[in-house]
């Protein structure tokens, strides 16, 4: 069926393939809650979700939290794990199916989404298409380089939530990752909003929807619906 007339909508996850949290000798990746949750407001919605992970093949965890049962859901999914297991690249993804792209953060992502040509011409398609381009936390590192095809970058001029400068000098990371994500949106053009610490912060700006935080997860997966209506 062609994306012309079929009437199921389908969102795209984007995971982090990278596990390294710089150079701590601790292991980062996706932060589970921040699939788990969104996936869980696709699904109730009637919503296919799929999986492309940067590298292809399953995407290492961060704080998987097995006692939290959406997690615990998202974890023991068949479909989802099928999808793990098997996930291609970006480059292999065929953007014409999806109604929606959905970046989730982790630290991980603060290493592989930028300047990743892939997902950034994958991006860029869904959003030329007329679909809606979200992430959450860190997963707004995708948006720092992503460039439409007549060469502008999507946020310059757009109003977006990310991870704040607070939060991530909260938990001490703020001289582990590559850049504090907050300046980086800044610098590229784009409106950063900034919520309050661990509260559910969510920024749509027509079909541009970001979080601040892993608390805003299912929040951005609602508004990204929205934002199609």
């Amino acid at each position: 069926m062609s994306p012309s007339v079929r009437h199921e909508r389908r969102a795209l996850l984007v995971l982090t393939s990278h596990s390294a949290l710089g150079d701590t000798g601790k292991a980062t990746g996706y932060t589970v809650s921040e699939a788990a949750d969104p996936w869980k407001v696709f699904v109730e919605h009637g919503w296919d979700v799929h999986i492309t992970t940067v590298a292809g093949g399953p995407a290492p965890e961060d704080a998987l939290d097995l006692t939290d049962p959406t997690q615990a859901a998202w974890h023991s999914d068949p479909h989802i794990q099928r999808q793990m297991l098997a996930a291609t690249a970006p480059a292999h993804v065929n953007s014409a199916i999806y109604d929606l792209i959905y970046f989730v953060g982790g630290h991980g992502a603060m290493w592989d989404f930028p300047d990743n040509h892939d997902l950034s011409v994958l991006a860029a398609s869904i959003w030329e298409q007329g679909g809606v381009v979200a992430a959450v936390c860190h997963g707004p590192a995708a948006l720092t380089t992503i460039r439409l095809h007549n060469g502008d970058l999507l946020v310059a001029g757009k109003k977006v939530a990310a991870f704040s400068n607070i939060e991530e000098n909260a938990i001490g990371l703020q001289d582990v990752v590559p850049f504090l994500l907050a300046d980086r949106l800044t610098e590229v053009g784009a409106k950063v909003s900034k919520g309050r610490k661990w509260k559910s912060h969510v920024v749509t700006d027509g079909k541009l929807v970001t979080g601040q935080n892993p608390a805003s997860a299912a929040g951005v997966a609602e508004a990204a619906i929205a934002a199609l209506s």
